[in-house]
């Protein structure tokens, strides 16, 4: 590991420290790989492979490629804590290669089935969800304690960046090269996230957990997530709420293909910019969100209010810049209250209890996501891509009138409203939690 100099400090971190440098654009590697894997796959679900029930099948394909995050939480977790990270980073990355690898001697050898898809998506998204909480968990190896809440900041805001990258790609090189072509560019990329990951040497478990007992002062009490929960009260309604929320806006994901397809009639190159603007709207509120006036409560409301009505646009309007326009000021929105409403959060909750809450955070907050794709794409083979719009933008509004009655609890209001740079991620666009 590289220890950082007082003459160096002003540097970024990524630059001063190689460790975490390394294992940083490992993590850009594999985010870009698999957003790109699920763009393109999606794109050629709707365009090429299921003409006829194409909403339905790219539906079922976002919600398989999320279930493993979710259904895997526990095994994961005990995974983690078991295994040296450093080798259960570079075995996830490596095993995504070889899968992607398969794939792609699949699809040049002969025409690939849809199931084909299927199982590699689900796959490769088992392989990311050991690398993506292994990697958050591993900071403490890697950059030095004054260094932790940099790194974590900062890392977590880069996911945005990787897959901003991947889904620009996906659609464009399904398009130019098919799946092939497509496997072939995520195999790479997991290929050198692995190499990468193999030149980094990493502090060990048991020097970790030394200084953090030295800096805590012993092991604090850990309670159940029914009793964390429970103590919670306000926290647990903000939760649901934004759970709610996500059933609509995480939709976004099967509308903007079956929207390109149905009413722009496009290609790979418009799908690319539908999420080219959202990935940009959500990584500028993710870095304006703690310049917003107001109460995070009042604050989320209006950012809800304003998506119901941007998201309703294209269902009312058919064209291009408006879609685009529509799509980066709900990513904004998004950014803006996962900043504002995870700094809450990182306030109100105990700090001995914030690694349960926020893993049972994520866990409820991407719950939503397979149901909001299979439920979005069956609708989508039997109404319009605009009539999905419309849909979206109605189920906003009971969640942002219901958060702007829930007010502020007593306990934030003490505190000084200073959002933290510590921002755990869900599936894009989750409504609290950030970007994917």
């Amino acid at each position: 590991m590289t220890t950082s100099t007082t003459t160096d400090r002003r540097l970024p971190l990524v630059l001063r420290n190689r460790a975490f440098g390394t294992v940083w654009l490992g993590q850009v590697c594999t985010q870009a790989a698999v957003r790109m894997f699920q763009v393109g796959i999606s794109w050629w679900l709707i365009a090429y492979a299921a003409s006829g029930s194409g909403g339905l099948a790219s539906g079922l394909f976002m919600a398989v490629s999320t279930l493993p995050a979710v259904a895997l939480a526990p095994l994961v977790a005990r995974t983690i804590a078991r295994c040296a990270h450093r080798s259960l980073l570079r075995a996830a990355a490596g095993a995504a290669g070889a899968i992607a690898t398969a794939l792609a001697v699949w699809a040049c050898a002969s025409d690939l089935p849809i199931v084909a898809a299927y199982a590699a998506t689900l796959a490769l998204a088992t392989c990311q969800a050991f690398f993506d909480p292994c990697l958050t968990t591993s900071v403490p190896e890697l950059v030095d304690d004054e260094d932790i809440e940099a790194a974590t900041g900062f890392e977590l805001s880069t996911q945005s960046l990787a897959s901003l990258g991947g889904a620009l790609l996906g659609a464009l090189i399904v398009d130019k090269a098919g799946v092939a072509g497509l496997a072939v560019g995520c195999a790479a990329a997991y290929a050198v996230a692995a190499l990468l990951i193999a030149t980094v040497r990493f502090r060990t478990a048991e020097d970790t957990a030394d200084a953090g007992a030295e800096a805590t002062g012993g092991e604090a009490p850990r309670r159940t997530l029914r009793q964390i929960l429970g103590a919670l009260p306000y926290v647990r309604a903000i939760l649901l709420c934004f759970a709610a929320a996500n059933l609509f806006t995480t939709a976004v994901f099967v509308v903007m293909p079956l929207y390109t397809a149905s009413v722009l009639h496009g290609d790979g190159s418009t799908v690319a910019l539908l999420e080219a603007s959202l990935g940009a709207g959500t990584l500028i509120g993710s870095f304006t969100g703690a310049r917003v006036p107001g109460r995070p409560t009042v604050v989320g409301s209006v950012c809800l209010a304003t998506m119901a009505v941007v998201l309703a646009l294209p269902g009312l309007v058919a064209a291009r810049p408006v879609i685009a326009g529509s799509l980066l000021v709900t990513g904004w929105c998004v950014g803006v209250i996962g900043v504002r409403f995870v700094a809450l959060f990182q306030r109100l909750v105990p700090a001995a209890d914030k690694p349960a809450f926020f893993a049972v955070m994520q866990a409820v907050l991407g719950a939503t996501f397979p149901v909001a794709s299979l439920l979005f794409g069956l609708l989508g083979d039997h109404l319009s891509a605009q009539t999905l719009c419309l849909i979206q933008a109605a189920g906003l509004v009971p969640a942002a009138v219901f958060l702007g009655l829930l007010g502020d609890d007593p306990k934030a209001a003490e505190e000084p409203d200073e959002p933290s740079t510590a921002i755990p991620t869900a599936p894009e666009p989750a409504t609290a939690g950030g970007a994917r």
